[in-house]
């Protein structure tokens, strides 16, 4: 039974909805009930205790969490988050409240056996509170004090043979979605890049050295199932460069209303009949698709690849065979200034394992280069390409210039150029590029 009165928090379980408040007082019960069964290394009631913490902020309206105390584990410069309350006496059990961060598996993957060992761990040496998962991807592991984290490490790396996420001004650890694995959209293997680029990019992960956060998001499909475009600094969103494949004889079953639109999925909408004019051709943003003829055409050169047709008759149409990745970089949400998208860098990609993914790592370490040399202080790549411009950024990454790099035709007029750029420089880059990749 909790001991602290928390008649604010009690109003949060009363809708419909599941909640946070609920599951803290279920670990509650739980650890009251085992105390003589475990050996608790973080007061047993520490649960407890960031109830009565977190009414009392509810209560004075501003936090009791305060700022200030830098904790790690040795050698690592990111994946743990020092808290530590303002209120020691009155909450003793969580006068300190760590956060860890723990690297997900590619994917998200897990076994049964793994999930045992985390929670076992937890509830052992923390506060036996998780997060699955953080906004950026991780494992979060919720409240412990500082003689644990040392601990925690060591068996997270020498048992559970995994590592700590990133925090602070370093890379991020870097999300993926299920990709090939479970999905017939996937353009590349997703997985297989996330754990490359996790594997080498480990110093960055961990040992902050950029002018502020950094973070990787691969997306297997422009259908973007972990938002990559809209929440990293470099996303790679799978693509093709050939024409979308149309099976014509699903296109008349779906017309027929043989095989259910949405691959038949409960979307909380009566279909009716379906309308390929109204629910396909009328909403494609290029307006590349036609009905003519009882065949369903499309203009190939227009398609912007918005998985819109694709969604709502997968049967009948198909990414297609010739396929790669789109980069792009700059996505942030700041307070201050908004959020803002990801700018198309580079508008495909051949994903090559073979080389070891060489080409999309020589973009990524000059932005790098860039971006440490000319970014201020906590600014994010995504601010120092507004600054600078996304000219810098096109250069730094050694990518050549594209018209699908342009967000909207220039107006002013008062621009000058260098000699290079007009005489031959880009040209010979444009060149070569086209010729690597057969374009």
């Amino acid at each position: 039974m909790a001991k602290h009165k928390t008649p604010l928090l009690d109003q949060l379980e009363s809708g419909p909805w599941p909640s946070f408040v609920s599951d803290i007082k279920q670990e509650c019960d739980s650890r009251a009930k085992n105390v003589n069964g475990i050996d608790y290394q973080v007061a047993a009631d520490c649960p407890d205790d960031l109830l009565g913490v977190l009414e009392l902020s509810y209560k004075d309206g501003e936090t009791h969490w305060k700022h200030g105390g830098i904790v790690g584990v040795f050698g690592y410069g990111g994946g743990v988050i020092g808290r530590y309350c303002d209120q020691p006496e009155m909450f003793p059990s969580v006068a300190h409240f760590h956060t860890v961060r723990v690297n997900q598996p590619s994917g998200k993957y897990y076994s049964t056996e793994f999930l045992g060992s985390l929670c076992d761990l937890w509830e052992l040496r923390g506060s036996g509170l998780t997060n699955m998962h953080g906004a950026t991807g991780d494992i979060v592991f919720i409240g412990t004090t500082t003689p644990q984290l040392e601990e925690i490490f060591y068996e997270l790396t020498h048992n559970l043979e995994t590592d700590l996420g990133g925090s602070g001004s370093n890379l991020r650890t870097p999300a993926t979605c299920l990709g090939m694995s479970r999905c017939e959209y996937a353009c590349y293997d997703t997985q297989g890049l996330c754990h490359d680029m996790t594997n080498e990019y480990q110093d960055e992960l961990h040992r902050p050295a950029f002018p502020y956060k950094f973070k990787f998001k691969f997306d297997g499909c422009p259908n973007g199932c972990v938002a990559s475009i809209a929440r990293s600094d470099f996303s790679v969103m799978g693509t093709w460069r050939d024409s979308l494949r149309i099976d014509q004889k699903a296109v008349a079953a779906y017309v027929a209303g043989e095989i259910a639109p949405n691959a038949g999925a409960h979307s909380g909408r009566d279909w009716g009949k379906f309308d390929i004019q109204a629910e396909v051709i009328d909403l494609c943003p290029s307006q590349c698709l036609s009905y003519e003829g009882g065949k369903l055409l499309i203009d190939a050169k227009e398609c912007v690849r918005c998985m819109h047709c694709i969604n709502t008759m997968p049967q009948a149409c198909r990414i297609g065979e010739d396929t790669g990745a789109m980069i792009f970089c700059g996505a942030k949400s700041p307070i201050l200034d908004g959020a803002q998208m990801g700018s198309l860098l580079m508008p495909f990609v051949v994903v090559d394992e073979g080389n070891e993914y060489r080409e999309i790592k020589d973009v990524v370490e000059g932005i790098w280069d860039f971006w440490m040399e000319e970014g201020k202080n906590r600014e994010r790549l995504g601010e120092t390409m507004k600054r600078m411009g996304f000219q810098a950024i096109i250069k730094a990454a050694g990518v050549p210039f594209d018209v699908r790099q342009v967000q909207e035709p220039r107006t002013n007029p008062y621009i000058f150029w260098k000699a290079e750029d007009v005489t031959g420089g880009w040209d010979n880059d444009i060149a070569d590029y086209r010729k690597r990749h057969k374009l």
